[in-house]
């Protein structure tokens, strides 16, 4: 019987991982079906519960990443730091024969590798949008050296509890505390001067003019979103990637800046993932990995 793997989150035909999964489990001679699955949060304990022994994991996208976390019997690092989970590995079965779970999160890795290969700057990152992926985009900003991280939103609640979840936080190994705060949008209209005023006048060093703009919302959310004066200046990350450009990527593209799409964060954290379904463990690399992730760049593109 051939191990079963599936994508999961509303909507997801557009996604892109069915296609890069296959390539990687082709390229390694294994016998593994990847599909995909509409699911809303409230349906999937259910889901995960009837799964027979066949299933051996899922890539979890939202609006799932939460509900993930929840339903995970063990978390890695990264994944209960951020309580987020977008990758669910089959562990083993309770006394009822039940399906559990271990979940991981492999976006933050994805979205750093991502950023590091594009050469990009994160020493001063505005992060857009307050949701899940927002998590893993500050998580992903600390870990590749960020000292001050901006998140802008629109929802002032879902900005004032990231400031006060990762403020002064530190990555593992690092004595410099990542420093976090928020701007509410729309009010946000001189975000890079305010910021500047602030470093110059000395009263937090740390914060310097943005280097890097990370936008986590949904495709469609960036066509009508109040952009601060002169952000567009600024480089920018998309995690969006179907279409492309996304409307925020054209806005800042027609503004003469540059946006990077975010079809490689999709394949960096699906090679994690991979990883995690062939050996359980996101930091042992897989045999004859360049040619894997090569197979898997080329149906990102394709698929």
């Amino acid at each position: 019987m051939a191990e079963r793997l599936a994508v999961l989150g509303s909507p997801i035909a557009h996604s892109k991982s069915p296609a890069i999964h296959a390539a990687a489990y082709e390229r390694l001679a294994l016998d593994w079906r990847y599909g995909r699955q509409q699911l809303e949060a409230a349906e999937l304990a259910d889901f995960l519960a009837s799964r027979g022994p066949q299933w051996r994991g899922f890539s979890v996208t939202m609006p799932l990443k939460e509900e993930a976390h929840r339903l995970s019997t063990v978390l890695d690092p990264i994944a209960e730091e951020s309580g987020v989970v977008n990758t669910l590995l089959r562990i083993a079965s309770d006394t009822s024969g039940a399906p559990r779970w271990a979940g991981f999160n492999t976006d933050v890795a994805g979205l750093a590798m991502a950023i590091s290969n594009a050469g990009l700057d994160a020493t001063s990152t505005v992060v857009i949008g307050s949701g899940a992926t927002a998590v893993s985009a500050i998580l992903a900003a600390r870990r590749l050296g960020a000292r001050h991280v901006e998140v802008v939103a629109r929802n002032v609640d879902a900005v004032g509890r990231l400031v006060a979840r990762f403020g002064e936080t530190r990555e593992p190994g690092s004595d410099s505390p990542l420093h976090v705060s928020g701007t509410v949008l729309p009010h946000a209209v001189n975000l890079i001067a305010d910021i500047a005023a602030v470093a110059a006048a000395g009263i937090d060093a740390r914060i310097a003019s943005p280097t890097l703009v990370i936008s986590t919302l949904p495709g469609p959310a960036g066509a009508e979103l109040a952009l601060p004066t002169g952000l567009t200046e600024v480089p920018l990350f998309d995690v969006a990637y179907d279409p492309w450009p996304s409307p925020l990527a054209a806005r800042w593209r027609d503004a003469g800046g540059t946006a990077h799409a975010g079809t490689e964060m999709l394949v960096e954290q699906a090679l994690a993932q991979v990883r995690i379904f062939v050996g359980g463990d996101p930091s042992i690399a897989l045999e004859d990995e360049p040619s894997v992730l090569a197979a898997m760049r080329a149906a990102s593109v394709g698929g």
